[in-house]
């Protein structure tokens, strides 16, 4: 479901559509001196504005793919770890080990760690904002449950008793696992990256001060209550538009 913004944005660039219709229709009427509420000037941004979106559209397969194939790596791991802990466990290593696979495990299974733990930092390959939850509640953002893999795999690697009969469970299936979870993480950064600069340049053509949408619209509508008066149909027709700005 698209965002508020992202609505935002489209019914500006759908009104703006509609006042070139308006100014259209004006005829020669409508012959302002700044360049930029003329009508060549006005459907030149409407049409920039247009494709941006559909550069957009035209990228979101590709970083679609590439998070549906992270979280297919990511989505089986909890109960992956458990039956690691538990091949751990049955394998002889101390009980310090013991505590330690157990605690990694948590971390990784995003269960609760420690009720003192500082608070997690925001991971910018993530949607969500870590830095608003604490480890003690979620350690669940991409990099650190690598981390985690990462830290997991080398105790266990460590543990000459740990010697698990099946091949998804020894320490060369994990790495694999761990090399996969790290690549599919990447991939999904990299595929984020041309969207979030195509938004960049969207928001660029409705928001720009004094050449966006926004603001051209704001200097369309007060050409036309000088032109035909406040009071006038041309300018109660256009004042109906609404071009909101971008939210802070």
């Amino acid at each position: 479901m698209p965002s508020p913004s992202e609505i935002g944005i489209k019914n500006n660039v759908a009104n703006l559509e509609i006042l070139i219709s308006y100014c259209t229709g004006y005829g020669a009427a409508y012959n302002p001196s700044k360049i930029a509420i003329k009508l060549p000037a006005l459907n030149t941004l409407f049409s920039e504005s247009s494709e941006s979106f559909e550069v957009i559209n035209n990228l979101l397969p590709a970083q679609t793919n590439a998070i549906n194939t992270r979280n297919d790596v990511f989505s089986p791991l909890s109960k992956l770890i458990t039956r690691v802990v538990n091949a751990a466990l049955a394998s002889d290593i101390t009980s310090q080990t013991q505590k330690d696979v157990k605690s990694i495990a948590k971390k990784l299974q995003g269960k609760r760690a420690s009720s003192t733990s500082p608070t997690t930092p925001d991971d910018p390959s993530t949607p969500e904002d870590e830095s608003t939850q604490t480890n003690s509640s979620s350690q669940l953002g991409f990099d650190q449950r690598i981390e985690s893999m990462d830290e997991f795999i080398q105790l266990l690697a460590a543990q000459p008793t740990y010697i698990p009969n099946e091949p998804e469970l020894k320490v060369t299936a994990l790495l694999t696992l761990l090399s996969n979870m790290r690549t599919t993480n990447t991939n999904a950064i990299n595929a984020n990256t041309p969207i979030s600069n195509a938004r960049i340049n969207r928001d660029v053509l409705v928001y720009a001060p004094d050449k966006g949408i926004v603001d051209i619209a704001k200097d369309f509508k007060s050409n036309i209550k000088s032109l035909f008066g406040a009071t006038s149909p041309q300018y109660k027709q256009v004042s109906k538009l609404k071009f909101t700005k971008k939210k802070k």
